[in-house]
């Protein structure tokens, strides 16, 4: 009897968290998703005062370069999908783009062999980073209030200071203890007398809020030439970097045509190349559309099955043909999104055994972690899906402490060596091989959904390759099974990317009787914590209401709806 009293409490806190879990934001006239519910009330306030989906996106964008670190940044790049009240959808393309001085042979040694690391943890990792530009070119096109204003608010955060919260403090454990050796890490949560930050603390940024000031004043430029753009090219110089002065002169975001596809009468829209999101999610969602799921239970042996098996075929024709459009002009994209192919690909698909992942065939065998995402939707029904990302959480974990913010470390996703695919998960396929100017193959999968020609479901996720598979489901629950966004958020999610042949999956929505009925059918299981960070919101045009939810395996982030 004692030892139940004991217990009540945290039985009691266990319960009380399954209810936050599966909490969701309602609002009738805005809505903001994002990681750090801080930078969320950013977006909000930013609706408030009139402005539309686009100016909160940028505001909350900059805000989480200050409150999450490890992956909102000024030094990293990605994408923007949105949407107009009319159902227009476009793109904004501000990945990272390949120094001028790179070759297709920079991480390799003298025998043509990969040096292990050098392509994510060294100075050779950093892309140009396109994160300024991208939103100011957002914003140009089809913001409303001023620049200024939308700029000011994380200003005012890295000024002023925030609440310095225990997922940073775990970060600034990590990141000071004794033995390490970053500098720059090291010195990053110290405040002002240089002790290390504790939580409930005031955390300023003075460094950084002088380099946005600079952006708030001058914008594209104030990053990409002038004070900040000499310090980027002194810091590289100073740390045998390739990132030279004409690179960020010459850096442009781009705005693209979206991938579109259709799910039994909703419309989707994605991201085009350099991201394969977009066509690998379209490819999946054509594959189940293939199948009939009132015989397909959700989560029985048969389901994840059918996923992995779409998941496998779809990342081997992202290995083999995709890359950045403006160096590949023969990409197959309208094949790969066909009804047509997908059916073919579903008419090989064994149900009763798995396939085998075979390095040197891609797709032909078929044929018979940290980044982050923020979604917003405004009253006049506007919707913005934005990802982006510093690759790594912390990206290089490297920077110029006069400017405040970390370099990303997206030359990693370059496929390093040519010709060489293996069954680990490295590829060498020519479309993603390293080249001057060259933006880096992505997975971001930032999405909209449209229901009647309006954004229905707005979602986007981090989690490197994992991204478009969690994209993927959770689309897929909110189309085909119906789910409420936060339920279908928080469904299991399995992760299978052709290479390595390994079904990832949450270890704790998985039924041990399933895992083991899928291991006889031929699949490897890999436990994992949690897949992915889902953040979504949800238009119901009958009565009027945005529903926003954001992933349980992010403490900090949140939904503010007004």
């Amino acid at each position: 009897m004692n030892s139940y009293i004991r217990t009540l409490p945290y039985l009691l806190l266990f319960l009380f968290s399954i209810n936050l879990i599966s909490a969701q934001t309602y609002a009738k006239n805005g809505m903001v998703v994002s990681s750090n519910m801080e930078s969320s009330k950013v977006g909000r306030a930013i609706l408030q005062k009139g402005g539309n989906a686009i100016d909160a996106a940028v505001a909350t964008a900059f805000s989480l370069a200050v409150t999450l670190p490890s992956a909102g940044n000024i030094g990293g790049g990605g994408f923007i999908v949105y949407m107009d009240s009319k159902g227009k959808a476009t793109t904004i393309d501000f990945r990272e783009k390949a120094p001028l001085a790179a070759t297709n042979d920079m991480y390799l040694d003298k025998e043509g062999e990969l040096i292990k690391g050098i392509n994510h943890n060294t100075v050779k990792a950093i892309g140009v980073p396109g994160t300024v530009a991208g939103l100011y070119l957002a914003h140009r096109k089809y913001g409303k209030l001023p620049w200024k204003d939308l700029v000011q608010p994380a200003i005012d955060q890295a000024t002023n200071g925030f609440t310095f919260n225990w997922s940073l403090f775990k970060a600034a454990e990590y990141f000071t203890k004794e033995g390490n050796d970053n500098r720059f890490m090291d010195n990053y949560f110290r405040n002002e007398n240089g002790t290390v930050l504790q939580p409930t603390e005031n955390w300023k940024q003075p460094q950084l809020a002088n380099t946005l000031s600079i952006i708030r004043e001058k914008g594209k430029d104030g990053f990409y030439k002038g004070e900040v753009a000499k310090k980027i090219v002194q810091w590289m110089k100073e740390n045998e970097g390739i990132i030279t002065k004409k690179d960020l002169k010459k850096y442009e975001a781009i705005e693209r045509k979206p991938m579109e596809g259709s799910y039994k009468g909703y419309k989707i829209y994605s991201m085009p190349p350099p991201s394969s999101g977009g066509v690998a999610l379209i490819e999946m969602m054509n594959l189940m559309e293939q199948a009939d799921f009132k015989e397909i239970e959700f989560n029985s042996t048969a389901y994840v099955h059918l996923l992995t098996e779409a998941m496998r075929r779809t990342f081997a024709d992202r290995a083999e043909h995709l890359g950045d459009p403006d160096f590949n002009l023969d990409m197959p994209l309208e094949k790969l999104i066909s009804k047509e192919f997908a059916k073919q690909r579903f008419n090989g698909i064994d149900m009763t055994k798995a396939s085998v992942s075979d390095s040197t065939k891609f797709g032909q065998l078929y044929d018979g972690e940290s980044t982050t995402h923020l979604s917003v939707l405004d009253k006049h029904g506007n919707a913005v899906s934005l990802t982006y990302t510093l690759e790594y959480s912390y990206g290089s974990k490297m920077g110029s402490e006069e400017l405040g913010f970390i370099f990303n470390n997206e030359m990693g996703d370059f496929n390093p060596q040519a010709g060489i695919t293996k069954s680990n998960g490295q590829i060498g396929t020519a479309p993603n091989l390293v080249a001057p100017e060259k933006r880096m193959l992505s997975s971001m999968t930032p999405t909209i959904v449209a229901k009647n020609d309006k954004p229905y479901l707005v979602i986007g996720s981090p989690g490197g390759r994992t991204i478009i598979n969690t994209v993927f489901q959770t689309v897929f629950n909110v189309l085909e099974y119906n789910m409420p966004v936060n339920k279908a958020i928080e469904a299991l999610k399995i992760h299978h990317q052709w290479l390595p042949d390994v079904i990832r999956y949450e270890k704790h929505l998985l039924s041990p009787d399933t895992k083991k009925a899928l291991e006889n059918m031929g699949h490897t299981l890999e436990p994992r914590e949690n897949l992915g960070a889902l953040m979504g919101i949800t238009w119901d045009d009958e009565k009027k209401v945005m529903t926003g939810a954001s992933d349980s395996s992010r403490p900090d982030g949140g939904a503010a709806g007004y």
